[in-house]
């Protein structure tokens, strides 16, 4: 029966108290109560009277132990930590630095000790220049240029990374930004814009490096690129121009060396074939001279020795060479009988003439029919008398 239905307590309110009056309860009686149920679940002595108060102080020493226990247990367990691979843990007690742990399974006294993980093996990148205040930088020769850099970096010391700087990322940006700027105010336009992109990249790099070390960022820099360099937008039609002169004069001169090395050293070849020849004109005459010589000191021995005979056969030698280059037959007969005279060097140039018009043959068969010349174009002398004797005999 319900505590509010009539009849249904009792008598009693649900406290255990008597409503004789039908009042609200006693809120003090109620806490009092209470409180002798606590005090007995630790062993106090309870609302039952002091009969039972050792067994009741010996049952509370034991479960504080029990809890003491249960909350050492727990404490114990919660400091285990596990660190994953790629990242580190730094340990601080009391907010001291600590430790550096690696990644798998390791404890630290929870409430006493402090972890924090960082990750150091993923790559950050940060940009530079694609902001207004960032991209125009002066250089060297006083001319402004529109530039941009990415860099990519990693943590290479955790404890650095956390507690030296602030802010170890905007760090970097403005380090990056003093680099850039150094290193192009000491390098001129046109060597930024062309063949200094790969010299710029390595010396802002360094210089980033060395400035992050100094601030000990616990930063490590793994690659810095130019992602772009250019003239600003107001003189960049100009600045085309400029950039395509340079162009062609680059040209123009690897033509003229192109052509340089074409033509050097076919001069070059034919000079030395010039020189090869004149060494082998002035060999065969000096040959020539020096058989010429041995031959007329022979001609002057044998003419010591008989200087009639020798007269005589020079004489014949003499007119026989001399005649031999004449076109005209010179006969001698002691007869009167007509003699009939071919127009031999008139044959030969009409047969010489029509083998050079139809074929190398015709003029072959006719020198081998009035004897072959030599390469003066004379008939050599042996031949001449030759053809004489055998017409004398059928004459």
């Amino acid at each position: 029966m319900a505590w509010n239905e009539p009849g249904g307590s009792g008598g009693r309110d649900p406290w255990g108290g008597r409503n004789n009056d039908q009042g609200p309860p006693d809120l003090d009686e109620v806490v009092r109560k209470l409180q002798s149920r606590f005090k007995g679940l630790f062993g106090g002595r309870g609302a039952s009277g002091g009969g039972s108060g050792a067994s009741g102080g010996g049952m509370g020493a034991a479960g504080i132990g029990v809890v003491l226990v249960l909350a050492l247990v727990v404490w114990a367990v919660s400091g285990f930590y596990i660190v994953e691979e790629g990242k580190r843990a730094v340990v601080l007690r009391f907010g001291d630095y600590q430790a550096t742990t690696g990644p798998g399974l390791h404890w630290y006294p929870r409430f006493i000790d402090k972890m924090e993980r960082v990750d150091v093996d993923s790559i950050r990148s940060i940009e530079l220049g694609y902001r207004a205040d960032e991209a125009l930088m002066l250089t060297q020769d006083e001319n402004i240029i529109d530039i941009k850099f990415a860099v990519q970096y990693r943590v290479g010391d955790p404890k650095d990374y956390l507690f030296n700087v602030r802010d170890p990322d905007e760090t970097l940006r403005q380090s990056l930004e003093s680099a850039v700027r150094e290193i192009v105010g000491k390098s001129k336009m046109d060597f930024i814009i062309t063949g200094g992109r790969s010299e710029i990249v390595v010396r802002a790099q360094t210089l980033l490096q060395e400035i992050l070390d100094t601030y000990g960022a616990g930063l490590i820099v793994t690659t810095l690129n130019m992602q772009d360099a250019q003239a600003p937008e107001q003189v960049q039609d100009a600045f085309a121009d400029a950039v395509k002169a340079r162009e062609d004069e680059v040209r123009l001169k690897n033509e003229a060396e192109a052509y340089s090395n074409d033509i050097l050293p076919r001069a070059r070849g034919g000079a030395a074939r010039i020189i090869e020849e004149a060494n082998a004109y002035r060999e065969q005459v000096i040959a020539r001279a020096e058989g010429e010589t041995a031959r007329f000191t022979n001609v002057l021995a044998e003419y010591t020795k008989a200087p009639e005979v020798m007269r005589k056969r020079l004489y014949l030698d003499t007119m026989e060479s001399v005649l031999s280059n004449s076109s005209k037959i010179m006969i001698d007969s002691k007869d009167s009988n007509n003699l009939m005279y071919l127009p031999i060097d008139k044959m030969m140039q009409r047969g010489i003439t029509a083998g050079a018009q139809n074929s190398p043959e015709s003029g072959d068969n006719l020198a081998r029919t009035f004897g072959s010349r030599d390469d003066s174009g004379s008939q050599p002398a042996s031949n001449v008398r030759d053809n004489l004797r055998s017409r004398e005999v059928r004459r």
